[in-house]
């Protein structure tokens, strides 16, 4: 198992585009992926528990994936967060 925190630089946090993309990314992986946010434990791979999370601007959120691929799978899902997810 390996996780990261990361800072969210959205203006709007992980609103619908980038909770989608995330989701998207999320999705691809093989690993299991959890989002955690203040006292909530987030599915990556739904769109709906992301958005329902209200994760703003600014919030620190932690990535854990555990599995076969799980260093790879948590360096796609950083680098994703710190490039924007596509904004």
């Amino acid at each position: 198992m390996v996780n990261q925190t990361i800072t969210v630089k959205n203006k709007s946090g992980l609103h619908a585009r980038p909770a989608v993309e995330f989701s998207k990314l999320a999705a691809k992986c093989k690993s299991n992926i959890t989002v955690f946010f203040q006292e909530k434990r987030i599915n990556p791979k739904s769109v709906l528990m992301i958005m329902a999370a209200a994760i703003t601007c600014g919030s620190a959120i932690t990535v854990e994936c555990s599995g076969e691929t799980e260093e790879e799978d948590l360096k796609i899902l950083i680098e994703a967060i710190e490039s924007g997810l596509g904004e």
